[in-house]
């Protein structure tokens, strides 16, 4: 969190300021970095319990049928159907009861002529046997079983192979692994699975003031927000946060900080991009690789920042806590799911109406955090350093560039988080 930089909530005073120039409306800023949004193509194995929500490197082929032989879908008597076909509730077919099978027994008789075996829910099915009654449609007289409905060849028999055919293609490569599909994997027999890895994103915080929570804290300082919120945006969408901690403010420290975090896949800071005389940032990108913009007609955020270092994305967020948290959900999410192979994050939307108007400034897309109260809208926005704006909020609604004004009473779209 940087105190000061957040051009819309005050004025900046001092030398060595320099205005932020022409902003990139933001469909110009998300294209700007999803081309930067290259799939990690690393891999590694993961053992099946941490596999939820990761994406398959390669296609995942059963070497069994599952199930792996007829099984009994029921409890009840595996039979031969066709001594059955004249059974009914006054005419009983009596059968020999020659032996029971649990779950997991071997069957070791076989079923002929006028007998039966008993058999419990997922036993497999005896040889000789070509159905399964259902306990409840018989009647038992110590080894006599007495069959009161008829059943056909194969009811209440799951076959060998119903669910999965030997050689059968489970996940694929490129599919994101939900508790089903990871369940697909556990009934062929993986106890691992290769998976693409998590891009990497170091995490920086600028600003001599910030200090890390559990340390005491005196006048002049904050704790650090932004480290954790971003860290927190970067685990939910895929990626692995790597927190590098505070630099200085001074260029060489900016410097040497940038050419450590581009080993990873993309660098993250807050701070240091609005108009500040220790605003560095945008001197070391130009001298160490590219400036893509500096500055985006979003409110709140506009002080954003993007680079290009040695081929790897630094994104610069704004120092204020809501601005920052905000342009994550905006612009980092949907990069770091495209670079972790994930669908696109499907949004919760309800419509009500808005509580109090809300004045906005033409010529940028403005995002309102709010409440739902009562079946309304409220806004929750305070300012821009509150994390409370967005902590205590349900969610958000939008304001196109090209509306400076939405009245009490108007329907809106809340994006829910």
């Amino acid at each position: 969190m940087k105190a000061g930089h957040d051009h819309d909530a005050r004025e900046h005073h001092g030398r060595g300021m320099r205005p932020l120039r022409a902003l990139v409306s933001l469909d110009e800023a998300m294209s700007a970095l999803m081309a930067l949004a290259v799939p990690i193509a690393r891999t590694e194995v993961v053992a099946l319990p941490e596999a939820l929500h990761r994406v398959a490197a390669k296609d995942s082929v059963s070497s069994i049928h599952v199930p792996l032989v007829d099984r009994a879908a029921m409890d009840g008597y595996a039979v031969r159907a066709a001594d059955t076909y004249r059974a009914g509730k006054f005419r009983p077919a009596p059968l020999r009861k020659i032996a029971t099978l649990y779950a997991n027994s071997i069957p070791r008789k076989r079923v002929s002529k006028g007998t039966c075996i008993e058999v419990a829910t997922g036993a497999s099915v005896p040889p000789g046997a070509d159905a399964v009654v259902m306990v409840e449609d018989t009647e038992r007289e110590g080894e006599t079983v007495r069959v009161y409905a008829p059943v056909h060849p194969g009811e209440n028999v799951s076959p060998q192979g119903e669910d999965i055919r030997k050689g059968d293609v489970v996940v694929r490569a490129g599919e994101f692994l939900t508790p089903a599909k990871v369940g697909a994997l556990a009934a062929i027999g993986k106890k691992d699975v290769e998976v693409y890895a998590r891009p990497r994103v170091a995490i920086l915080t600028t600003g001599d003031e910030v200090i890390p929570p559990g340390k005491p804290i005196r006048p002049g300082q904050v704790y650090d927000i932004n480290a954790h919120t971003m860290a927190s945006v970067v685990r939910e969408s895929g990626g692995e946060p790597v927190m590098l901690g505070r630099v200085p403010d001074r260029l060489d420290a900016l410097e040497a900080a940038i050419r450590k975090a581009v080993a990873h896949d993309v660098v993250v800071f807050s701070g240091g991009s609005s108009v500040g005389e220790k605003d560095m940032i945008i001197d070391v990108l130009r001298g160490m690789g590219e400036l893509k913009f500096h500055g985006v007609a979003v409110k709140p955020g506009k002080p954003t920042v993007l680079g290009v270092v040695r081929g790897k994305p630094v994104l610069g967020m704004p120092g204020y806590p809501t601005s920052c948290l905000s342009n994550c959900y905006m612009m980092l999410a949907p990069m770091l799911r495209a670079m972790a192979r994930l669908p696109p994050k499907p949004e919760k939307v309800v419509e009500m109406p808005l509580s109090k108007r809300i004045v906005s400034s033409m010529g940028r897309v403005e995002f309102h955090t709010v409440r739902v109260e009562d079946g309304l809208a409220v806004p929750a926005y305070k300012e821009s350093g509150a994390i409370t704006s967005m902590a205590h909020a349900d969610g958000y609604i939008q304001i196109p560039a090209n509306v400076d004004l939405v009245e009490r009473g108007e329907t809106v779209r809340v994006v829910l988080f």
